[in-house]
């Protein structure tokens, strides 16, 4: 397979994806990144009703500009109960490509390619990139360990490396990209393009509180920490004084009902879920329980900007 680059893949101006962020990312921010001659993608669980979800491409739609695209990412696990739902919906609206994680993205390849859309697939290693490819995929994005959120083991050069050498896959690099040099260091590497997420959390368009943003330009790649609190799988955060005090690892009743296999999964949906319910109250009202996911990109955030002015800095600087 032809290894094109991102900006043939999806018709952009720039090799950039604004990458999806739990509760972060909105259709403000996809409409000015396209403006702006890059591709911009939504986590399809930030709309609470399949109705939402529809109004939300629709929106997209309408606002699409040449040399801009747009998409949505789907958790493709059991957690997430609306997923069905969600990919018939993107299916039948129409969207630009799709992003997979956390689960087997064989259906959602199968049903997306029936209606002429992308599908990229989040990998962290080369056993499930073979696996996507064998389903289907036209891309991988490559989630090292530089990346915001859940991220993987391997640096960017490595990984990178190793699914160039044993796949056929166009490469898209996540994590670890805060400037241009950052974003021509992972070309160099053999990346088509990059997705890029924390250094657009600090937008004018971002809907989450002043204060998470703010702490995105007052902290810096030294104060992110890895915490297993939020999902039960490592994720990185912003390392301020609720997180210090709380710890990063699991609870220890966490950590005994997971050795039982038949719990396993169950304490992994509750924490995921009670989580998530946290991470989504911090997002939008600061409290004394405070939990900002981000990754050591925010190192390059100086300022609350408008996403074309971030976009300006990665293309420019």
């Amino acid at each position: 397979m032809n290894k094109a680059k991102l900006t043939e893949l999806l018709s952009i101006h720039h090799p950039i994806i604004m990458a999806p962020m739990f509760l972060v990312s909105n259709t403000k921010m996809v409409i000015e990144g396209m403006k702006s001659g890059i591709a911009g993608c939504i986590p399809a669980l930030n709309y609470r009703t399949i109705d939402e979800l529809k109004a939300a491409i629709k929106e997209l739609k309408a606002a699409k500009v040449e040399g801009g695209s747009y998409g949505f990412n789907l958790i493709v696990n059991k957690s997430n109960i609306k997923y069905k739902e969600q990919l018939r919906v993107l299916c039948e609206e129409g969207v630009d490509f799709i992003i997979t994680s956390l689960g087997s993205p064989e259906e959602t390849i199968k049903e997306a390619h029936k209606a002429g859309i992308k599908v990229f697939c989040d990998v962290t290693d080369l056993h499930f990139a073979k696996k996507v490819e064998s389903f289907g995929a036209d891309a991988l994005i490559a989630v090292n360990n530089q990346a915001g959120g859940h991220r993987g083991d391997l640096d960017p050069a490595t990984l990178i490396k190793q699914l160039n050498e044993n796949t056929s896959l166009p490469i898209i690099s996540a994590g670890g990209v805060g400037t241009k040099a950052d974003i021509d260091q992972m070309l160099t590497y053999g990346a088509v393009g990059v997705s890029v997420g924390s250094p657009f959390i600090a937008s004018i368009e971002s809907n989450v509180s002043n204060e998470y943003k703010q702490a995105c330009v007052d902290y810096s790649a030294k104060d992110i920490v890895m915490t297993e609190r939020i999902s039960g799988t490592p994720c990185t955060v912003i390392n301020t004084p609720y997180v210090q005090k709380v710890g990063t690892k699991q609870p220890w009743i966490e950590r005994l009902l997971n050795k039982n296999k038949s719990l396993k999964k169950w304490v992994k949906m509750f924490r995921f879920y009670i989580g998530m319910k946290a991470t989504e109250k911090a997002a939008t009202e600061v409290t004394y329980k405070t939990v900002w996911v981000a990754g050591p990109s925010i190192e390059h955030t100086k300022a609350i900007l408008p996403i074309q002015s971030i976009v300006q800095q990665l293309i420019k600087n």
